[in-house]
């Protein structure tokens, strides 16, 4: 007998893999180390994808959704912005902060001026242009004055009166038209303003606060300004020529009550240029895709970010008026959101 006749092969489990395992592996067999379970990838991918999912959600929501996103990243940046010079203010002359923010600001742009080619910067209005920064001058000038001696949830809340003097004005001057919904909206969200204020209207600033007060209605005409530039001038034509104007007109009064200031108050400084061009930029940016007068409501949103900011920058504990406040505020965000996004719809 030939040896091995007769006798039925023993065959091998077939081992063809799949993935990293094999079919005759033990279905309890761990992982092998060092592999990525197939959760992990399929959960990494999921991630990968999200900013491309994020951006597509946004373009389907049209002009309206953008125009909000914008807004909404710019009241985050400049609120941000206002902790930091409140601090600064503390420390420096408002004036001389007032000019030395907005010299960094220039200085912060002029590079990309400059290698982007001053064409994008050049502009037919520059008469427009002082013009606006002229007005724009005087609000931050009362505003710098009130700033150290003002909560950021106070600043934030005082300056929600705008929106008021703005719709009035895009009406007036823009020929918006002004819808029923948009006051109402406008209305909700003053309504929460209040409750935020109500255990003392002047807020925590006496005579601060009033003067705080009074540069809403010059903040809202220097809007108004750019909203109308807007239809000839681009985003970063506004921001820089913006910059320049601020910039000359503050210097003369910088100039008289100068001190020295140190390496580490000169790199805050160039920290805010960077921050307030960046928001002014969002800004202008969000009045390219919507009317003005539709995205204010949107702006109460600003009290969460002054709140979470002071509590984190100066140990301000906001009260339950200001979430009580911020809830009406966010209520009538969203509903004037989506009514705009649903008539903005073929």
């Amino acid at each position: 007998m030939v040896p091995g006749r007769g006798v039925s092969r023993i065959r091998r489990p077939n081992r063809r893999s799949i993935g990293h395992r094999s079919v005759g592996a033990s279905m309890n067999e761990p992982e092998p180390a060092g592999e990525t379970p197939a959760p992990a990838i399929r959960a990494g991918r999921a991630l990968g994808r999200l900013p491309t999912r994020i951006a597509g959600a946004v373009a389907a929501g049209g002009p309206v959704v953008q125009g909000m996103l914008w807004l909404i990243g710019a009241g985050v940046i400049l609120t941000l912005l206002n902790a930091l010079l409140r601090l600064i203010t503390q420390q420096v002359d408002p004036l001389q902060t007032l000019f030395v923010r907005y010299l960094a600001g220039f200085l912060v742009m002029l590079p990309l001026a400059l290698r982007g080619g001053m064409s994008h910067y050049r502009t037919q209005r520059v008469g427009g242009h002082l013009a606006r920064a002229g007005v724009h001058m005087v609000g931050l000038a009362m505003w710098f004055t009130a700033l150290p001696h003002v909560m950021l949830a106070d600043v934030t809340a005082i300056g929600f009166t705008g929106p008021i003097f703005l719709m009035l004005g895009a009406a007036l001057f823009l020929g918006e038209k002004m819808v029923a919904a948009r006051w109402v909206a406008a209305g909700i969200g003053f309504a929460g303003v209040l409750i935020v204020l109500a255990p003392g209207l002047s807020g925590t600033g006496g005579a601060y606060s009033l003067m705080m007060l009074a540069t809403a209605p010059v903040f809202a005409a220097s809007l108004l300004m750019t909203k109308r530039m807007t239809r000839e001038d681009g985003p970063t034509a506004l921001v820089f020529w913006q910059s320049v104007g601020v910039t000359l007109f503050a210097l003369p009064a910088a100039l008289w009550v100068w001190a020295p200031l140190s390496v580490g108050q000169w790199l805050l400084f160039l920290l805010c240029g960077l921050m307030g061009s960046l928001g002014h930029y969002c800004l202008t940016k969000s009045f390219h895709r919507i009317d003005i007068s539709a995205t204010q409501s949107a702006r109460y949103l600003d009290l969460i970010w002054a709140s979470v900011f002071g509590l984190l920058f100066f140990g301000d504990v906001p009260p339950g008026t200001t979430l009580v406040g911020g809830a009406v505020i966010l209520a009538s965000t969203l509903w004037i959101a989506q009514r705009e996004a649903r008539q903005a719809r073929p």
